[in-house]
This record gives C-alpha cells, structure tokens and sequence, in this order.
C-alpha cells in the first residue's frame, strides 16, 4: 500500500513518511479522529482502495517493462503468471497456528520457481553445446 501511496503523490522523502507515522500513531490514540476516519461513506474508501491497489500493480508491471523483461521466454512469463495469481487469487496456506497468506506465497513460489527452473531451454543449451564442441 505504501508503494502506491509514494507513486500517487511521487513524495519520497524519509521526513515525510516519518511525519505521516508519527501523526498515524498520535492519531491511534484520539478516539474522536478515530470515530471522524470511521465517518468516511464505505464507498469513498473503496474507491481510494481500488485506485490505490490499481497503482500499486501499475508499477509492478512498469518496474518489469523498465528491466526490459522478456515475456517471450516461457520461463519469465511461467514465473510471473504464478505470482500474478497466487498473490492476486487470495491463496493461503494453514499449517496449525501457522499461516501464508496470498502475498507471502507468491512471494516464495516466485523464489522456488526462480531457482528451480532452467535459465535457458534444454535445446538452447543443446545446440550452445554443439557450437562448442565444433569449435
């Protein structure tokens, strides 16, 4: 969330997230800001949820344009589409009193796949083989 806070105003000074902490935790304690916060119509605050999640998942998708990302390798659009939809899908995971939420687990499964699958495609690897031994 604070991602796309910091991409809608475009403040990134430490101050000021320091200053909006400072006050969000004054405020915790004052039981009238609380009751004006909670005042806010369900729809106002959905509306700022939407755009904000809206931002937050626009500069997911600008951060992997600028890196230049190749989507027509199998590999980077497997990986992605996973953590699209296990972040996005509301997935968890409970192990007794222990669970990972949707976040926590595209996180890892973009890790494991990361590491666990090939870099390149077996017949790349084959025909770079091939070219070596010819030369």
């Amino acid at each position: 969330e604070n991602i796309g806070v910091l991409a809608m105003t475009k403040i990134h000074s430490v101050w000021v997230l320091a200053g909006a902490a400072f006050f969000a935790i004054l405020f915790s304690f004052c039981g009238k800001i609380a009751a004006l916060i909670q005042s806010i119509p369900t729809p106002v605050i959905g509306g700022i949820s939407f755009l904000l999640f809206g931002m937050i998942a626009a500069n997911g998708l600008r951060i992997l344009v600028d890196n230049k990302i190749n989507f027509e390798a199998k590999r980077n659009l497997i990986i992605t589409a996973v953590i699209l939809v296990v972040g996005i899908g509301g997935t968890y995971l409970k192990l007794g009193n222990f669970q990972l939420t949707s976040i926590a687990l595209s996180t890892i499964f973009g890790i494991v796949l990361n590491l666990i699958l090939p870099k390149k495609a077996a017949s790349e690897a084959e025909h770079e083989k091939k070219i070596r031994m010819d030369i």
